[in-house]
């Protein structure tokens, strides 16, 4: 008797186990395959209409016009009256780190302390994550992983959407070290007593030289005979040969201006601003030294009494006019960051209503947070001999109207597209249709 009760409980565990689990990762592409007749948006601001596209192997093989006389090879899709994207990347996100913000034990975005920079986010990610396979439907296929908290978070890796596990995700570890900048205004800690309102913070200069001294003290420790191992100061090496990106969080002039300066003077190679909802105002300084922008949530609110109301909206615009490169984010501490991920597509359709074109509302997605990460040579663009990591999709996969994709492909593998969300709007959909 007690063993019956276990093996059914046994059995019970496991088909719950089925239910809850994402469904099984693509295999590899193992034929040829040739999308034909769709527009083709390369990602680099051009568009081929009636394109022919063929990959193989995971790489794209051929890459023009359908009118050309070329043999069609391994199976055949047909494209007509639809669009061909390359898979979009979301960076600066923690998707695969939090499930639910309610549960705490599925909660590891940050570490505990103040100076993390070993601290890795990529063996946290949870490739299994529902969020996480709700990122398809929309084409968003690659993100940048990163960590929060403390005043150095830790490193940031880049990742595919359909893996079995965080090593098979990985397509770039350990690719920045992510640092929060301090704010030089403080709003009123009523809970303190403190007057409301904005205010200057009177440990700016002394925030700011305890990270110079822990960069020197890093520098210094990796230039000379090392007695004992100090993770977090080698993890910051990078930083200085270059052989990593620093990625800076901080959003107001006189802090982005700051921070620049910082950089120059401790010889940090590669720096990216995080967030820069005011680095319009600096866009000549961003552009002279040739530093990326990961531009704010799109869809927010204006930070100051005085800013225009469709700021947010504008902001990539203003910044691209003056030669910025720049991609989009979602973060924007936390109030469903994750989830609003999905959204990252039209996010990018916003911005082609305060200025940009399509296709450079487009890059904002592709090929310019490819760069801004250094996967550029492989994805961000559909071009021969990068990976075939696209998506087609009925129509403006910037439009959630027409947004409806109907193949997904990860380096030449066949996704499956379908969420706990389709299968609910599905099951619904079936409800209300009979009634």
């Amino acid at each position: 008797m007690k063993n019956s009760k276990f093996i059914f409980i046994l059995i019970l565990t496991l088909c719950s186990s089925v239910v809850i689990a994402q469904q099984t990762p693509a295999p590899k592409q193992t034929k040829a395959i040739t999308i034909e007749g769709a527009t083709a948006h390369l990602g680099n601001g051009k568009v081929i209409e009636n394109s022919l596209i063929m990959f193989n192997e995971g790489k794209i093989t051929f890459i023009g016009s359908a009118l050309m006389k070329i043999a069609r090879v391994g199976e055949i899709i047909d494209g007509k009256g639809k669009h061909i994207y390359p898979g979009f990347i979301i960076p600066n996100s923690t998707l695969g780190l939090v499930e639910i913000d309610a549960v705490k034990a599925s909660d590891d975005d940050a570490e505990m302390g103040t100076w993390n920079p070993h601290i890795r986010s990529l063996i946290a990610y949870n490739a299994e994550s529902k969020v996480v396979e709700s990122m398809r439907p929309n084409g968003v296929l690659l993100g940048q992983i990163a960590p929060r908290g403390g005043r150095i978070s830790g490193s940031s890796s880049i990742v595919q959407f359909d893996a079995w596990n965080w090593e098979d995700a990985a397509i770039k570890t350990d690719n920045g070290i992510h640092i929060n900048w301090p704010n030089s205004f403080t709003s009123g800690r009523w809970w303190l007593g403190e007057a409301p309102g904005l205010k200057s913070n009177k440990e700016y200069t002394n925030q700011i030289t305890e990270i110079a001294n822990y960069f020197n003290e890093s520098k210094a420790y990796n230039k000379g005979i090392k007695p004992i191992t100090n993770l977090p100061y080698e993890a910051l090496q990078g930083i200085f040969n270059g052989s990593k990106t620093l990625y800076i969080n901080v959003d107001d002039e006189k802090g982005i201006t700051d921070a620049i300066n910082f950089t120059k003077e401790h010889g940090v190679k590669n720096m990216v601003i995080v967030g820069g909802r005011e680095a319009y105002k600096v866009a000549n300084l961003l552009k002279q030294n040739n530093i990326a922008i990961l531009l704010q949530r799109v869809h927010s609110r204006p930070n100051n009494d005085d800013d225009d109301y469709d700021l947010p909206y504008k902001a990539a615009t203003l910044l691209i006019d003056k030669g910025v490169t720049v991609a989009l984010q979602v973060a924007s501490g936390g109030r469903m960051e994750r989830m609003n991920s999905r959204n990252l597509p039209f996010y990018a359709g916003t911005t082609v209503a305060h200025g940009l074109t399509k296709e450079q509302a487009l890059q904002l997605i592709t090929l310019n947070p490819a760069k801004i990460l250094g996967i550029d040579a492989n994805y961000g663009s559909l071009e021969s001999g990068k990976s075939a990591t696209l998506f087609i999709s009925e129509g403006d996969a910037l439009d959630m109207r027409t947004n409806i994709i109907t193949h997904a492909f990860i380096d030449g593998r066949l996704l499956s597209i379908e969420t706990h969300q389709t299968k609910l709007w599905k099951r619904y959909s079936e409800k209300y249709k009979n009634q």
